[in-house]
């Protein structure tokens, strides 16, 4: 018997076939009359509610510190006032940062003069925002293929480009329609085509899907991680929804007021979460669903229990507990592509499925 994934496998390349595509340094954003004078009591442990009661300025960004690989998604998350959205911003300059540096492909964005940064937003990076932000006198064909006009391309390419987007995301005989003609779920769809058809190397998400209705919601990112598994962009996914990035994350970046509390692989955080902020954060997560085999196994051992149950690694533990219809007694081998990979029993996965705290107390018993 054994148990697979009803998920495709893990979206995450190889650790030598991993490259930096965006590095964010040392990045600061302080909103007021004197920002740049401000830099230095922030870095001098200046609170962001000091900052703003003593000196009449706003911290938005403290020090922000991520490398952005290649090829992956990483999301930024945390709750209104945290700064995800200013912190996607500064990655196509728009906005300016009061200090440190956004480098796409060992370039450094914020030094761009304005003809090359005009570049970079037509060609290499592209973004869909959240209330969709489509031209209401468009078609959604003429929406889709607005990057592709910016740039001067011939008109028949622009058509045929944006046809095979919008087939591609389900779209197909809407393209002389206009956008108040098309639900909520259908609109942030020509928005995702917009961005595809530009064919930049980078996708900016900001909270794309939050306006969207959760069953929407739902196959909203279904649809972007299949697109992913065959495109492969660099995304960077703002949300505040934590079951949305720890669906879509290669890599979560947690922001509290303006400073990234903890960033990783989701299911480290989910584990081994750094303070208590993050612990509240997680604390409510349905950890059975989320939590991987990958996440929780343990080294192998040199005998193997006998009825040994083989399980894939990017297993939920949800379906690894229905396999054994009640009997807490089952060990499990961990293999993939004929490969034994880890072990596992049922007393590791009911330590796994409660928060940390509580599982060092089972530990400890």
């Amino acid at each position: 018997m054994s148990v697979q994934p009803t998920q495709m496998k893990s979206r995450r390349k190889d650790a030598t076939d991993r490259t930096v595509k965006i590095s964010v340094k040392n990045l600061y954003k302080i909103f007021g009359d004197a920002p740049e004078t401000m830099v230095d009591l922030v870095r001098s442990g200046v609170s962001k509610t000091e900052l703003l009661e003593k000196h009449q300025h706003v911290l938005g960004l403290n020090d922000i510190n991520i490398d952005m690989m290649d090829g992956e998604i990483t999301v930024i998350m945390g709750l209104s006032g945290s700064g995800k959205s200013t912190l996607i911003r500064h990655l196509n300059r728009l906005i300016e940062p009061t200090a440190g540096e956004v480098i796409l492909d060992g370039e450094d964005v914020l030094q761009l003069p304005e003809a090359e940064l005009l570049e970079v937003r037509r060609k290499r990076m592209s973004m869909v925002f959240q209330k969709f932000a489509l031209f209401p006198h468009r078609t959604v064909s003429e929406n889709a293929s607005l990057a592709l006009e910016v740039r001067g391309d011939d008109l028949s390419e622009q058509q045929a480009e944006a046809k095979h987007w919008l087939e591609r995301l389900g779209l197909s005989g809407f393209e002389d329609s206009y956008p108040h003609q098309l639900s909520g779920g259908m609109q942030q769809r020509v928005g995702i085509a917009r961005a595809l058809c530009a064919h930049s190397e980078v996708m900016l998400l900001d909270e794309a899907f939050s306006a969207l209705d959760p069953i929407i919601r739902s196959q909203m990112q279904d649809l972007l991680l299949e697109l992913q598994r065959e495109l492969h962009k660099t995304i960077v996914f703002i949300t505040h929804d934590l079951d949305e990035a720890l669906k879509l994350a290669d890599h979560l970046v947690i922001l509290k007021d303006g400073y990234a509390i903890q960033q990783g692989e989701p299911q480290d955080i989910l584990l081994n979460p750094c303070d208590p902020y993050i612990e509240q954060f997680v604390s409510d997560i349905n950890r059975a669903r989320v939590l991987r085999v990958r996440s929780v196994m343990k080294p192998l051992k040199d005998t193997i229990p006998p009825g040994a149950i083989s399980v894939d690694p990017d297993s939920n533990l949800e379906q690894v507990i229905e396999s054994v219809d009640g009997d807490t007694s089952k060990h499990f081998v961990v293999e993939q592509d004929g490969e034994k990979l880890g072990m596992l029993s049922m007393h590791e996965i009911m330590i796994a499925m409660v928060p940390r705290r509580a599982s060092e107390e089972l530990l400890d018993a």
